[in-house]
């Protein structure tokens, strides 16, 4: 009989178990309490999660489903609430949760502010698996005049779980038992049974706009064009969460002035791209990468493109400047593209990296015009199902962006212009060294053709033949 046990198919005991959760409320209250509890016991993750809204450092203090009664006598019990002391200032905010596919209600929500009104507390955070269309707004439209005293803030579960991930994997917890907390809670979220989900359902009308898109007859006026055109902006702001918590920095999707103001203004612009060009465009943005990253869903030819332009060299010959990139893509694919871009082209030279490479004239553009940038993509097929899994619109989004990224864009540089040197004086460059007798002056054709005039460079003046004995000896005697 052996004393070792085979553990395989045994379940480890957990601080935050995620098993015998028998239904949705259940669910609900277990990620409440896990989520409230880990930031009350995890000094770095209670600030990363609370400062944004206006918190102070300080000992958190949490608690869940706590009774309350409005002025006008309503009964009303918040999932839970955040409370810290600093000095004489203090922060309270009240928490809404909702797991799995449920969302957010605006009636309860509004309950909420006229209860952190009449206490005086500071905010209402909610947690959903609802995305932020953009950064900042929150998911669900409350009555503005609500949120004259209390302000109101969103995270979909999908950033409390980057957040956590970030904590403890790249800006770390100082305690090691801390940190250990904090890798529960990840566990715990990580799982299924959690009921926190990321992004991965495109929306009933997926299939519907899509064919409508690939034969031209989507309208601008469609209301289920802007429906998807919101989950598209949903997972494109998921693709950077996603990202950030894969490279532990902070990635942002790239928006514009009036996109980042208006949320309408966004949405008209994707259904604007899907009726016109068969698009659907997005952007994110790396820290200390090259350049942003685009994102294209081509519905008409099936295919998601995903591309990254730079700047050339800005020094050497046009050739110079080619190899210069095919170096930093030595380890890349052959069927990535290039595209180089000349000064004031309209259009660009383009090939796949694999004729480039034997070729590296394929980029030199037209009329040998000076070579200012490159755009460097990859192209794969377009997935068709809505929500996730195999042959998926969403994980074709996903898997050519992460291939993209490992072969492409974290192997490219900014150009550097070479260091300047440092210039020798004219002292050093004709003083010899103290100690050393300085070499004669040497002309090897003096005596071979003693009348030709050998002209050369001394401060401008014309020497010849004739007078290099007198040289050489003045040079011997100083």
């Amino acid at each position: 009989m052996t004393n070792e046990l085979d553990t395989s198919s045994w379940e480890s005991a957990r601080l935050i178990p995620v098993s015998g959760i028998r239904d949705a409320k259940e669910q609900e209250r277990r990620a409440t309490s896990a989520l409230l509890a880990v930031l009350s016991s995890v000094d770095e993750f209670g600030l990363a999660f609370a400062k944004p809204f206006g918190a102070m450092k300080g000992q958190f203090e949490t608690y869940i489903e706590i009774p309350f009664e409005l002025g006008d006598g309503r009964s009303v019990r918040p999932d839970g609430l955040i409370h810290t002391i600093r000095g004489k200032r203090t922060w309270t905010a009240l928490v809404e949760v909702k797991t799995g596919s449920n969302e957010l209600n605006r009636e309860q929500i509004e309950v909420y502010l006229d209860l952190a009104k009449e206490q005086g507390f500071d905010c209402v955070i909610t947690v959903s698996n609802q995305i932020a269309r953009i950064p900042g707004e929150h998911p669900v439209d409350v009555d503005k005049r609500k949120l004259r005293k209390v302000a109101l803030h969103h995270l979909s579960w999908s950033r409390v779980l980057t957040e956590a991930v970030l904590q403890k994997t790249h800006r770390g917890v100082a305690d090691p038992d801390q940190a250990w907390i904090l890798g529960e809670l990840i566990r715990y979220l990580e799982h299924p049974n959690a009921g926190a989900v990321d992004f991965g359902d495109m929306g009933e009308h997926w299939v519907g706009v899509r064919d409508a898109v690939k034969h031209g007859t989507l309208r601008h006026s469609d209301k289920k064009a802007v429906e998807i055109a919101g989950k598209w902006e949903e997972l494109v702001s998921f693709v950077a969460l996603r990202m950030g918590r894969q490279l532990g920095t902070d990635v942002q999707e790239v928006l514009s002035a009036k996109e980042r103001k208006d949320i309408s203004v966004r949405i008209a612009n994707i259904v604007d791209a899907m009726a016109t060009r068969g698009l659907m465009l997005g952007a994110i943005r790396i820290p200390n990468t090259v350049g942003d990253i685009a994102l294209t869903a081509d519905l008409r030819a099936q295919q998601i493109v995903v591309s990254l332009s730079l700047d050339a060299p800005k020094a050497g010959r046009t050739t110079t400047r080619i190899n210069w990139l095919l170096r930093q893509l030595k380890p890349s694919a052959p069927d990535v593209r290039l595209d180089s871009w000349g000064m004031r082209s309209r259009s660009s030279m383009s090939d796949l990296l694999a004729n480039v490479r034997n070729k590296p004239s394929l980029l030199v553009p037209l009329d040998n015009r000076e070579l200012v940038s490159f755009t460097v993509s990859l192209t794969r097929p377009m997935g068709l199902k809505r929500s996730v899994g195999k042959r998926s619109f969403i994980d074709s989004i996903l898997d050519t962006l992460d291939e993209f990224y490992g072969d492409v864009v974290q192997h490219l540089q900014e150009w550097q212009p070479d260091a300047p040197k440092l210039q020798k004086s004219a002292v050093e460059e004709t003083d010899p060294p103290a100690g050393k007798q300085a070499e004669p002056t040497v002309f090897p054709d003096a005596q071979s053709k003693p009348n030709q005039t050998n002209e050369e460079d001394r401060g401008g003046t014309r020497v010849s033949n004739d007078d290099q004995p007198a040289i050489a000896s003045a040079t011997r005697t100083a």
